[in-house]
């Protein structure tokens, strides 16, 4: 009961730092849309010295633990001399690790399509640019939407991480009471059971609108757009 007790009372700071936390989220996950689709496409049907720095970007943030860039990028900003402020610096880490990923699945989903449907762009006259943006890419996006609802959970999961910077977010907060009040064990559940929630409420929502935007009887499996149930 007392622990049940400090848990309600503590509420309301944590649910504070929900507000920092889908922040964090939300703006990383915006990042990896804008940067990552335009890296996907290079990937796919760019110039091969421009596919190798895209490569190379990937692997590196793909590689090296997301704790370690958080730090790198608060010493990288004191060096120079900039404020480095907590939120910002978790944004552009979880942004730019974001935009890895995010550049993988769009790959693999304009990869998905048939090739024929640049030609046959191509054919009615239209330019490689019009025909990726008008022909390829609205259908990669809708068959992107499962792998960018589990990049939300994977972003939601590591933000866990940015209170080490000062962020004040879940953690941070709770970790803040817990220190005060000795309650770890029920403080940090109370924080695992917000994430669970976030997670699956987003998920929902996500899958909903997979549902509305979905095609009936295509899907992308072995690499081609087939019929399912084929």
């Amino acid at each position: 009961m007392d622990s049940l007790s400090v848990v309600i009372n503590a509420l309301p700071v944590i649910l504070q730092g929900t507000l920092v936390t889908l922040g964090i989220v939300s703006i990383a996950l915006a990042m990896g849309l804008v940067f990552g689709v335009p890296m996907a496409v290079a990937q796919v049907y760019g110039w091969p010295w421009l596919r190798r720095l895209v490569d190379i970007y990937v692997w590196f943030f793909r590689g090296v633990p997301i704790l370690v860039l958080l730090f790198l990028c608060f010493g990288l900003f004191l060096s120079l001399g900039l404020p480095a402020n907590p939120f910002l610096m978790s944004c552009l880490v979880l942004g730019c690790t974001s935009t890895a990923y995010q550049s993988q699945i769009f790959r693999g989903s304009i990869q998905c399509l048939p090739q024929g449907q640049l030609k046959a762009a191509r054919a009615l006259g239209m330019d490689d640019r019009m025909g990726i943006t008008c022909i390829i890419l609205p259908q990669a996006l809708r068959l992107s939407i499962p792998g960018w609802a589990n990049e939300f959970s994977i972003l939601l999961k590591d933000s866990a991480i940015c209170f080490v910077l000062g962020t004040q977010d879940i953690m941070a907060r709770t970790s803040f009471v817990a220190a005060r009040t000795h309650e770890h064990l029920a403080l940090y559940a109370a924080a695992g059971l917000i994430y669970f929630v976030l997670t699956l409420v987003v998920l929902k929502l996500l899958r909903r609108l997979e549902e509305k935007v979905h095609v009936p009887g295509y899907s992308c499996s072995g690499g081609s757009m087939g019929t399912e149930g084929a």
